[in-house]
């Protein structure tokens, strides 16, 4: 079955986009693929069409439950035969799932990294080799991401132990070449085909300040936005409590996310804010992976992010319906102090240091913020963008000195 006939009578798509063929049919035509594409570039579909064309199962190891559940409402609505594998479920129904599996009832498995470790999982899989395996947000294996999973390292063990070697393939939407390498290294990938399209999201406006008092800077961002939805970022629980009070106590419809919530509260805030029953999110960096909602018009970091990959993906959530949005960073050296306490913490402090210093770098530098960014993901960038507030900055400076000179 051709890919382009599966794209349209399957998914409702009449093309593909930047990138998603040359994936496709790398997979297809049995050679590993690592795609980097941006957001909002439709990364799923990459693993989701090839997964049709086979006659086996594929199984899709992605990081989170809410990840998951969301790719498999979205592909059962289309009346396409899938199911995630989660820990909520009681083991009469799991094992009735791997049951059904087995008997192939369905063309699309998702399935956690630590669930490739559980016993019962593997004996399941080496008696029913998956046709391909898909590795979502793949920058999860990388210690030099911001997103690192140990259980991503063990991706490689899984794979080589199956019976016969299915098609293999990685997907996320930032990577350095640094990261690249870790990926390909770390999943024991095969002279894979390597896609990168380019990580410029043209509709953002990029800014950072370094403001005396913040609460001020936020609210007056704020009121910019108001009646937008949006996200603010913070790094630590307390300043996300704080935001969350601080918003709600000025007149906004505010919800919050982080670690020391249950994960019902989790749940019924990330509920409420893709529902657009409450405009505006406080989180810590917890918060957005898999989280798939258009209109978000605004990214506040209200604390700076440990490296340059956190922040731009973050960041990158903000105008995915391809409408200009507004992505502001605050720093300050508090910001670094916490970073390097941060980073000390880490499995490899050296490394999260160095990230945390390309991240200073970028707060301290001057010029345009984009070149900067997409320089750093290894995209030959010069010249200014026009939109950002390095650019803004130079443009009122001129503008001034013009002035001056012409009266």
């Amino acid at each position: 079955m051709e890919t382009e006939k599966v794209l349209q009578e399957r998914f409702g798509y009449g093309s593909f986009r930047p990138g998603q063929k040359e994936a496709i049919e790398a997979i297809s035509g049995g050679r590993d693929c690592l795609a980097v594409l941006p957001t909002g570039a439709g990364k799923s579909l990459c693993f989701q069409v090839p997964a049709l064309m086979q006659e086996k199962m594929t199984f899709v190891i992605s990081p989170l439950i809410s990840l998951m559940e969301d790719q498999t409402a979205h592909l059962r609505q289309r009346c396409i035969p899938a199911l995630c594998l989660d820990s909520s479920m009681s083991r009469r129904t799991y094992n009735r799932t791997l049951y059904e599996a087995s008997r192939g009832a369905y063309k699309l498995l998702y399935v956690s990294p630590e669930r490739l470790q559980n016993e019962g999982f593997i004996r399941f899989a080496q008696k029913n080799p998956p046709s391909f395996v898909a590795v979502d947000e793949a920058h999860c294996v990388s210690q030099w991401g911001h997103d690192f999973r140990p259980s991503y390292l063990r991706i490689r063990n899984f794979v080589e132990a199956l019976p016969q070697r299915p098609l293999y393939a990685a997907f996320t939407a930032t990577a350095t070449p640094a990261v690249r390498q870790d990926i390909i290294t770390g999943l024991g990938m095969d002279d894979p085909l390597v896609i990168v399209r380019g990580f410029d999201r043209p509709n953002l406006f990029f800014a950072k300040q370094s403001p005396a008092d913040k609460d001020r800077a936020l609210l007056g961002e704020m009121e910019t936005q108001r009646g937008k939805s949006g996200i603010v970022y913070c790094s630590t629980r307390r300043d996300t409590e704080h935001c969350f009070r601080l918003l709600r106590r000025h007149g906004y419809d505010a919800a919050r996310y982080h670690g020391g919530l249950t994960a019902g509260e989790r749940s019924a805030a990330q509920d409420a804010f893709i529902r657009d029953r409450v405009r505006v999110m406080a989180a810590t960096s917890a918060f957005g992976m898999g989280v798939d909602k258009g209109n978000v018009s605004f990214v506040i970091h209200y604390n700076m992010p440990l490296s340059l990959e956190e922040y731009y993906q973050e960041a990158g959530r903000a105008g995915r319906n391809g409408d200009e949005a507004r992505c502001v960073l605050f720093y300050c050296n508090e910001d670094l102090a916490t970073g390097k306490a941060l980073a000390r913490r880490q499995e490899k402090p050296e490394r999260a240091e160095r990230l945390l210093a390309e991240m200073w770098e970028y707060c301290r530098q001057e010029g345009c913020l984009r070149s900067y960014i997409l320089r750093y993901f290894g995209e030959d960038r010069t010249g200014e963008c026009g939109n950002c507030s390095g650019c803004s900055g130079r443009n009122r400076w001129r503008r001034f000195i013009n002035f001056l000179r012409n009266g």
